[in-house]
């Protein structure tokens, strides 16, 4: 029996893999990288070191240079910004306000108005504390003095079901270049006079907002969202259904209110995060459209991520050092027993991976910029999916895993029309088509969604008939 002391690495010693530990803490502060005169404040990354000023600029620079790199928002046009209250939203909007600033050497050209979507009811939230956060959030949105929009949830069960649709902006005519919407927008400031020393944009100063209409939606409305989040059968499709709800709110909202683009707020982490997840969802052919800096899938409304290249802890950071407010939503509530979602189990997945790899996160990212956004470019209606309206990447449903659902789905009792699930399946993809397995009885679907289903079932219908007629057409004359 081997009696060797553990300290002297016999078999008592400790075998558990050793960790990386941190390096000594050094007696004097470390200076800045790129002043090399201030102490340094933080260490992003190893051997980034930045006092606070060198950091606000690299931090300010950094969406600066994304936005100009990119140039894809054109000098006065309206965008407008998602905000969810939380940290990376939050440093986005502070970017803008510090943009359009009278003292900043190149201002931002665009016209920003913001918007904050209220998903209390199915996160849990009581009334009362419903109405604190909506007062908390409008609060801050009054402090900019940016026109704002406040909308519930609820609102997406009144949606049109046009949102299903691609706007008229994707007519494949080429557009003003960057060059000349500039030149067009000096301008046009000249013209306008010195009335405000040419140094105000249009369109601010105004703000949006009914202090007359009622702070939360009706009950009814507010049950009838609950039955259809109730009825969702996992929690993974439960995210994808609230993420598709409050993208057709806001887009319905950008399309109302006359903006060209949607900015929102997504950090490299959650990009990584969102892109793997998607990739275990089953949509690898629109990763470079749901994870990319524009997506234009909508045709007129364009979405785009400035604050992509940021990661969390840098936000972190700047939020703490320069007092940027946020407003935290709780997590969407998980049914008893029920297994967390694909969503949250590839972020602490991906997260866990961070604390011993510090390049992961930027690693899954760099990957998902070589990705192409083709595959994702419908050439039709008839080839566009119903919910995430990207091209149907269904070639060959012989090969594919979903083939023995789809025929359990045929087997089972349809009902009248386009109420039948089975006559919804090919208006879908691959990905959305498993989430739709999972959303319960289509009488709980959102009755944009259906309406939609049924004009484009009975629009194949009816093109499949005028392509039968003229064969009928042609026998008598032959005999």
């Amino acid at each position: 029996m081997c009696e060797a002391a553990g300290d002297d690495g016999g078999c008592g010693a400790d075998t558990a893999p050793a960790r990386r530990r941190r390096a000594p803490g050094h007696s004097h502060p470390r200076p800045c990288v790129k002043c090399g005169q201030s102490s340094a404040a933080l260490v992003i990354r190893l051997g980034d070191a930045f006092c606070r000023g060198c950091f606000r600029e690299y931090f300010v620079h950094k969406f600066r240079a994304m936005l100009g790199k990119n140039r894809v928002i054109f000098p006065g046009e309206k965008v407008l910004l998602a905000l969810s209250g939380g940290a990376a939203s939050s440093a986005m909007l502070r970017q803008v306000q510090e943009g359009l600033s009278r003292e900043t050497a190149k201002r931002l050209r665009f016209v920003p108005g913001l918007i904050y979507v209220d998903e209390g009811a199915v996160r849990g939230q009581s009334p009362a504390q419903r109405e604190q956060s909506l007062a908390r959030m409008e609060t801050l949105l009054q402090a900019t003095g940016f026109p704002y929009h406040l909308a519930h949830l609820e609102q997406a069960l009144e949606l049109p079901a046009s949102i299903l649709r691609p706007g008229p902006g994707d007519s494949g005519e080429p557009g003003p270049s960057y060059k000349e919407a500039v030149e067009d927008f000096i301008q046009q400031q000249r013209q306008e006079g010195d009335r405000d020393g040419g140094t105000s944009l249009p369109g601010l100063g105004t703000q949006v907002g009914d202090p007359a209409a009622p702070r939360l939606p009706a009950a009814a409305r507010t049950q009838e969202l609950l039955r259809l989040f109730e009825a969702v059968e996992t929690s993974t499709a439960r995210e994808e259904l609230l993420q598709m709800l409050r993208t057709h709110l806001i887009l319905q909202t950008a399309r109302t209110r006359g903006y060209a683009k949607v900015m929102t707020g997504e950090s490299c982490t959650r990009v990584a995060i969102k892109l793997l997840t998607n990739l275990a969802l089953g949509r690898g052919a629109f990763l470079a459209v749901d994870t990319g800096f524009m997506d234009n899938r909508h045709g007129d409304v364009m979405v785009v991520r400035p604050m992509r290249e940021y990661m969390a802890k840098e936000i972190a950071f700047y939020n703490h050092f320069f007092d940027v407010p946020t407003v935290i939503a709780p997590p969407l509530p998980t049914k008893r027993r029920e297994k967390p979602s694909i969503h949250r189990l590839m972020e602490r997945f991906l997260l866990g991976l961070q604390e011993d790899f510090p390049s992961t996160i930027s690693t899954v990212y760099r990957t998902g910029e070589k990705l192409s956004p083709a595959p994702a470019k419908a050439s039709s209606e008839s080839q566009r999916c119903l919910l995430c309206l990207c091209a149907l990447d269904i070639a060959g449903e012989e090969e594919l895993a979903l083939e023995p659902t789809l025929i359990m789905e045929e087997l089972e009792p349809a009902g009248d029309g386009a109420e039948s699930r089975a006559a919804f399946i090919p208006l879908l993809c691959y990905s959305c088509r498993l989430t739709f397995k999972e959303l319960g009885p289509l009488a709980t679907l959102p009755p944009y969604v259906r309406a939609e289903a049924q004009r484009r079932i009975r629009r194949a219908e009816m093109t499949q008939q005028s392509q039968e007629v003229p064969l009928e057409d042609e026998e008598p004359s032959k005999s």
